[in-house]
């Protein structure tokens, strides 16, 4: 049964303050992740970009969620709005993941106000690629990084993007695949999230994920990035943000 009361406990603010993420059980039903992931199923073929939401009403009203827009807000000290939301279907068997980041290296925003609701919609844990974290990440500013080394693990692109700041400036930036530098195994958490419940992060918390190498265990999951309404956003690709309702 899913809470109606979005309300953190002071414990729940200073995790997430000091460790640089708060997982939150029950945000979802089993039958609202259901619905979702049988809408998923029926349009497999369709175009993916990252401001879906604007589209398809199954995906908006997931980033509105009132009890996960209930918890962004009190994080963020102010009004969220949607920057981009992505369904992330790492199937069995090899599906790769994404190499240890912070999402503010590819979301450069201002102030960084930068966050993420990462949506479990299947049970996930080490066993099926499920997602890491490092703590207190959070706290040692913009690590180092460099391309993606093992692309048996993690899946790597390279692209540019259209760049544009607060006076109309206008460059354009070649991104890749971000892989952190200087973090050794003990230091990454693999976390066992349960369908339905969601993992909050700050956009300078170091995470990512491995291949899920299960034989039958699908890792699926829903991201929702959000800032704060007095939040800049230099990609003009997601500058077009949508205010929470």
């Amino acid at each position: 049964m899913r809470t109606n009361d979005p309300t953190l406990s002071r414990e729940q603010m200073a995790h997430y303050n000091q460790q640089g993420y708060l997982v939150v059980e029950d945000l979802l039903t089993d039958d609202e992740v259901d619905a979702f992931v049988r809408h998923e199923i029926e349009h497999t073929d369709r175009p993916r970009h990252l401001q879906l939401h604007r589209e398809d009403e199954k995906w908006l009203d997931l980033a509105h969620h009132p009890v996960i827009t209930g918890v962004v807000q009190q994080l963020l000290a102010g009004h969220p709005f949607i920057v981009q939301t992505m369904y992330m279907n790492k199937q069995a068997q090899g599906g790769t993941g994404i190499a240890l980041h912070q999402d503010t290296h590819y979301i450069r925003n201002e102030p960084n106000s930068l966050m993420a609701c990462w949506l479990a919609m299947s049970d996930t844990d080490a066993g099926n690629g499920g997602l890491c974290v490092v703590p207190r990440s959070n706290q040692k500013g913009l690590y180092e990084f460099g391309k993606v080394r093992d692309e048996s693990e993690h899946t790597s692109w390279e692209r540019d993007y259209p760049m544009r700041d607060r006076s109309g400036k206008e460059w354009a930036e070649t991104m890749h695949s971000f892989d952190i530098e200087g973090v050794t195994d003990n230091e990454v958490t693999k976390l066992t999230v349960r369908k339905g419940a969601g993992v909050f992060f700050t956009g300078m918390t170091v995470h990512g994920s491995y291949a899920n190498y299960s034989t039958d265990r699908p890792r699926l999951a829903f991201a929702t990035h959000y800032i704060r309404e007095d939040t800049w956003i230099y990609r003009t690709d997601i500058q077009d943000t949508v205010a929470v309702r």
